[in-house]
């Protein structure tokens, strides 16, 4: 094999093992970007699953003060003549 050639040859093999390791890294960071990502998102959801469950109550009370305000308002005018 000629000598400039076999140089070539090797210096491309490097080339490519060099370029294999880059994408390696690049794929093992896009993994942790993904897991990282979908743990961002179950953090997410379970704030707003867990800040409903928490405000439940308060909504539920406020819902009542309006219905009983509409009640009321109701019945005042059914008192007042037309």
């Amino acid at each position: 094999m000629d000598p400039e050639l076999k140089n070539k040859l090797d210096n491309i093999q490097s080339l490519a093992e060099d370029n294999n390791k880059m994408l390696k890294k690049i794929r093992r960071g896009q993994r942790w970007t993904s897991f990282l990502q979908a743990i961002y998102w179950l953090i997410i959801i379970s704030l707003g699953i867990g800040a409903f469950y928490f405000l439940e109550p308060y909504i539920d009370q406020m819902r009542g003060f309006i219905n009983n305000t509409g009640d009321t308002i109701n019945s005042i005018k059914n008192i007042m003549p037309r």
